[in-house]
């Protein structure tokens, strides 16, 4: 393996841990309800806590990223969520539980953009979709293992104990990063002279001058953070909300929810891959956003299309089943965001898609709160799933809205 490639794979254990991690609740979630004595709406709160505060320190935690470089920051991010995983399993209330998952947030902000300022040092352009695809997928898988394992786990051991567990895994993992990774190829000691040409010729340029403040108000961009917005607000049920969903609206046993809540993630990591292979291939041809918005706009439309299915479906499998096909084709766009808010930010690269996560978790916490909301208030899950079949479709809309010539002219070239 090259030692670029070891960088990538750096950053699929890096997801891969973080989503082990934000995962758990959501399969601790009915346990933690109980003991607790938690309400719909209470337990909403908790999971929008961790979202909303990985959404404001988003952009901070990013600019920290490209002033600093990416191997520091990220081993604070994953010391810090490690001990605020470990803390979960102490909560004794609503309030303890509410501040806890409100401080993960705030730790584990910017992993996405760390990774990003990493990726746009060591690889070439034409690598990143992928790269960003497979980073992500790992994410999803972690988080379909997960689902199920916890939910056994949790029933052996308790959610308390599990969450300890949980938490001591990153410890290990930055050991091992802390002891590889080099913010530059070039300082790297094991890299060939082939490969550091290779790199240096052809990864994300510079930028093109413009302070990353003015970038904030380019069409591309702001369509990129809509868009974004709306898939995460989709995004967040499958991790948050789906298996209470499952047990109570759909009437599965816990183990077995457990299976079925992995499905959504399971496809979701084939989704993020595929849409990130696809968008460099078609990146290479169209370039911008055309060639990433291609896979972006179709797969969500898609989604919206069989997440409205599954809300008529009375039949409980196939309501799961056409569930973690939308979850899959909404995840085509989600590599193809992440590598053309790369190529807008160059040496701002940091900032500038901590800035589009940023958004995209604002959406992800405003997921919590309306479903919980809706269930409170009118016991429907319907409605919360209507809403998110909207954002879907409107989200389709915003990608085509940026392919469209009068902006994909504004974008550089993919490369140039």
């Amino acid at each position: 393996m090259n030692t670029r490639n070891q960088v990538v794979a750096f950053g699929l254990s890096a997801m891969a841990v973080a989503y082990l991690d934000r995962v758990c609740i959501a399969a601790a979630a009915p346990k933690i309800r109980a003991d607790l004595a938690l309400s719909d709406a209470q337990l909403g709160y908790v999971f929008s806590a961790f979202t909303l505060a990985y959404a404001l320190f988003e952009m901070p935690s990013g600019y920290l990223a490209d002033r600093f470089g990416a191997r520091l920051m990220m081993a604070r991010i994953v010391v810090w969520w490690s001990g605020l995983t470990t803390l979960t399993g102490a909560a004794t209330g609503f309030f303890s539980l509410l501040v806890t998952r409100f401080l993960f947030g705030v730790g584990e902000a910017g992993v996405m953009p760390t990774l990003a300022r990493a990726f746009g040092r060591w690889l070439p352009w034409h690598e990143s979709g992928r790269a960003f695809g497979a980073t992500i997928m790992a994410g999803a898988v972690a988080g379909a293992v997960t689902q199920p394992l916890a939910m056994a786990l949790f029933e052996e051991i308790g959610w308390r104990a599990g969450f300890v567990c949980f938490g001591c895994v990153g410890l290990v993992w930055v050991w091992f990063w802390l002891r590889w990774f080099y913010d530059e190829p070039q300082l790297h000691p094991r890299i060939r002279p082939e490969e550091l040409q290779l790199i240096l010729a052809q990864r994300v340029g510079e930028g093109s001058g413009i302070h990353w403040t003015k970038t904030l108000l380019r069409n591309e961009y702001l369509g990129l953070c809509g868009s974004y917005f709306l898939v995460i607000y989709g995004w967040y049920f499958y991790i948050t909300w789906l298996p209470s969903y499952l047990i109570r609206a759909r009437g599965f046993g816990a183990l077995e929810a457990g299976g079925f809540a992995a499905l959504p993630l399971v496809a979701i990591a084939v989704g993020v891959a595929l849409g990130g292979w696809l968008s460099d291939a078609l990146s290479k041809r169209f370039g911008g956003v055309l060639g990433r918005g291609l896979p972006g706009s179709l797969g969500l439309f898609a989604a919206a299309s069989c997440l409205g299915g599954s809300v008529h479906v009375e039949h409980a499998v196939w309501a799961a089943a056409l569930l973690s096909v939308a979850a899959g084709f909404a995840a085509l766009s989600v590599a193809p965001a992440w590598a053309a808010c790369n190529e807008l930010g160059g040496k701002d690269a940091g900032v500038l898609t901590g800035g589009m996560n940023m958004c995209g978790n604002f959406g992800g916490a405003l997921n919590g709160v309306v479903i919980g909301w809706m269930q409170e208030a009118w016991g429907s899950w319907d409605s919360g799933l209507w809403t998110i079949v909207v954002g879907y479709f409107l989200g389709a809309l915003l990608w085509l809205w940026m392919s469209c010539p009068k902006y994909v002219r504004s974008l550089p070239r993919a490369g140039r």
